[in-house]
């Protein structure tokens, strides 16, 4: 049932892991100097879908028919200490295959390991390349360990850290410990990141940017500034600022009956080229035409707002929370097609049936779209995932995730993956969707 498509690719995943086990890595780095960091990961996906109900299909649909993608992606992890708290990071990578549909048809789309380009043979990217400056403002001493993009050291509690260059505004903002690495984790977009939270991105999902983050004994405020695409879902960012996020975050660290946790509020308002969903109908009732966003495209604002909660219940069990919305009345410009967003679920460890390196996890989430969204895709407009040419019966996308990670050896896990979603695209029209899905990640 889940034939990846491309068998020499399978194939590869397969070799990858076994290089990447314990055993290869460990002659491979213990050289490394403390002033360095060197890390990798390996990481192949395939999703499969049988039929489902489709009685329309537009441009923007999951196809109805059954279907199976894979993804396959390589990143080195490189970074570098250049004096006492500034380092500089590099992260290249190599990218192959496509999302169900070509990452289309679902506003909550299934996995986080397929980008918005998708491309039959290997491609190299530069995803990300920053430096971070952290300075000590006292407090009690930390020992971290090298890791991907983390530098062995000792450091203060109470820090200020800046970072700047290209990354994703989702490796600092919007975090969370049981739902947040589709590498490891949860594979749905609305699952690992807020649904409502549309993040500065390119179609890869990374920005040019600067963020900054106050650490104190018991909370930490983050502020960023990040470019937006030059169109809404381009391949191609502002470089200037001239369109742009600005967002905050204020993480409250807490515990409740006895057990750690994490309450966070985060704000964030995009600045750029956007079209009203109303300009959109109006233009489209007066020409007879489509909706159509690009056609009335304007400088203008979008904010939006999240809670993200993460909660430790037992040494093995922790639960989390994300609550979203934004400004409805407008287009989403580089995250996907949510309004209104709630997400739910628990991730328990392995300890109690002898599994230790072994995670179970349960997500729910329901996504919504504003009556304005509504109105523009029930005209036939298209957004960045989701158009089917109408929308007759709207509806919430409602979505449920299970998924099995089972550790092989170390530096290496398999994992199965079920979705059921219902009413795809808020179509209830079509659907409801069994996705299954298989992952392979080796890391280093």
């Amino acid at each position: 049932m889940l034939r990846a498509a491309g068998g020499r690719w399978t194939v590869l995943a397969v070799i990858a892991a076994l290089l990447l086990s314990s055993r290869a890595h460990a002659d491979l780095l213990e050289d490394v100097p403390d002033w360095l960091s060197l890390h990798g990961q390996f990481t192949a996906v395939a999703q499969y879908h049988p039929s489902f109900h489709a009685p329309f299909t537009g441009s923007n649909s999951l196809d109805g028919h059954n279907q199976t993608k894979e993804t396959i992606d390589a990143t080195l992890f490189a970074g570098a200490r250049l004096a006492d708290g500034l380092e500089v990071y590099a992260n290249p990578e190599i990218d192959q295959g496509f999302g169900l549909s070509n990452t289309l048809g679902l506003a909550g789309f299934a996995s986080g390991e397929a980008y918005k380009v998708g491309r039959t043979n290997p491609y190299f990217r530069l995803q990300r390349a920053f430096v971070r400056y952290t300075i000590d403002l006292g407090g009690e001493r930390t020992t971290v360990e090298s890791a991907a993009n983390q530098i062995a050291g000792a450091h203060a509690s109470d820090t200020l850290v800046f970072t700047v260059g290209k990354f994703s505004a989702v490796d600092i903002f919007d975090t969370n410990a049981c739902a947040h690495d589709p590498r490891a984790d949860f594979f749905n977009w609305s699952v690992i990141d807020s649904g409502s939270y549309d993040y500065a991105a390119d179609s890869w999902g990374y920005s040019y940017g600067i963020a900054a983050e106050w650490t104190q004994s018991w909370w930490t405020l983050r502020a960023g500034l990040f470019d937006l695409s030059i169109t809404p879902n381009s391949e191609s960012l502002e470089t200037d600022f001239s369109q742009f996020e600005v967002v905050t975050e204020f993480e409250a660290r807490h515990t409740a009956f006895g057990r750690a946790g994490k309450v966070k509020l985060l704000a964030f308002a995009n600045r750029g080229r956007m079209a009203s969903y109303r300009d959109a109908v109006a233009l489209a009732l007066a020409t007879g035409t489509a909706a159509d966003t690009a056609a009335v495209r304007k400088y203008q604002t979008r904010p939006g707002a999240a809670l993200n909660v993460e909660q430790s219940i037992t040494d093995s069990v922790g639960a989390f929370l994300r609550l979203s919305a934004n400004d409805g009345s407008k287009e989403a410009i580089d995250f996907t097609e949510i309004n209104r967003s709630i997400a739910g679920g628990v991730s328990l460890q392995g300890t109690s049936w002898g599994r230790t390196n072994d995670t179970f996890g349960v997500a729910g989430v329901i996504n919504d779209i504003s009556r304005a969204a509504q109105s523009y895709f029930a005209a036939g407009g298209l957004g960045i995932l989701i158009g089917d040419g109408r929308l007759p019966h709207k509806s919430t996308e409602d979505i449920f995730e299970t998924y099995y990670r089972a550790a092989l050896v170390p530096g290496v896990h398999a994992s199965f993956d079920y979705q059921f979603i219902a009413h795809p695209a808020y179509d209830a029209a079509r659907g409801p969707v069994h996705i299954f899905g298989l992952r392979l990640h080796a890391e280093f």
